[in-house]
């Protein structure tokens, strides 16, 4: 297995029945690992992380989340995120074999519950990309406002990048705009983002409730296995006091950052992102 082998591509059934489109890595042998994605993003955003990961041992599965990508769509536009951990629980069930969640933003909170609250999932281990039991309320604010943007969407491709680069100015631009095309589809003949609408509306006045954090907390520990917290070392969603304090109330858990990375680590800075990880999976055994 090569650092560029390309995916295989694979469906899952999610809660309710929803189908659940992924790109798999690896021996079919090997220990699994699922990579879980953030809000507004899609599988994509592991292109790199998965070839890495799998030329390691791994067998990588990374699948769009309901609403993203090329997964189905809530029927009802309801995106609770008791069904987004509904659906990582039903993964796991059908990947089988204890295997290490690896979850970033929207992909961790599912997988904290999952692993956490009953019927708690079967798993190895616990990988947080930057996220943790409260997010800073203006980072995540910040991500809300530019996913709100461009309703009608893009007239190109480039157009999107463009947008993408002034959202993210820490992040060196990519050498080809085009790289963005599969977090996009087409609609009335513009470019808009590859996930549903009404998601938004679903997330809305729900990024941290009362009794969230604890609840969040709650499932941390009740999950009995080991938690990595990766934090980007430039965060706005993940303060450094806040990934103290879980770490603090999580006895299981512990901590490291990637410096120069914002909230999307492994888009930020892949290879360091890696070399974060690469110890802790070492050590799980």
């Amino acid at each position: 297995m090569t650092a560029g082998a390309l995916p295989r591509p694979r469906i899952f059934v999610g809660r309710g029945g929803i189908l659940l489109t992924a790109s798999v890595w690896g021996e079919a042998s090997s220990p699994p690992l699922v990579l879980l994605h953030g809000g507004g993003q899609t599988r994509h955003a592991w292109d790199r992380t998965g070839p890495r990961l799998a030329a390691l041992g791994w067998r990588v599965i990374a699948p769009d989340l309901r609403g993203h990508g090329t997964s189905g769509w809530s029927a009802d536009g309801d995106y609770d995120l008791g069904l987004f951990a509904g659906d990582v629980r039903a993964l796991v069930a059908e990947v089988g074999d204890r295997p290490v969640l690896v979850g970033a933003s929207l992909g961790g909170l599912s997988s904290l519950l999952a692993a956490g609250e009953a019927p708690r999932s079967a798993i190895r281990a616990l990988v947080l990309v930057d996220v943790a039991h409260r997010p800073d309320p203006r980072g995540v604010r910040r991500i809300v406002e530019f996913m709100r943007r461009e309703p009608d969407g893009f007239a190109s491709v480039g157009e999107a990048a463009a947008a993408v680069a002034a959202h993210l100015p820490h992040r060196q631009r990519p050498d080809d705009p085009e790289g963005i095309r599969n977090n996009l589809r087409r609609h009335d003949g513009r470019w808009v983002w590859h996930w549903d609408p009404r998601m938004l509306d679903s997330f809305e006045g729900r990024t941290d409730p009362p009794g969230m954090a604890d609840r969040l907390l709650d499932a941390a520990r009740h999950a009995d296995v080991p938690i990595l917290l990766v934090r980007g070392g430039v965060s706005d969603v993940v303060r450094e006091d806040i990934a103290d304090e879980f770490c603090d109330r999580v006895p299981t858990a512990r901590r490291v950052d990637v410096a120069g990375a914002g909230h999307m680590v492994a888009g930020d800075r892949n290879e360091h992102f890696i070399d974060a990880v690469i110890p802790f999976l070492e050590g799980i055994g």
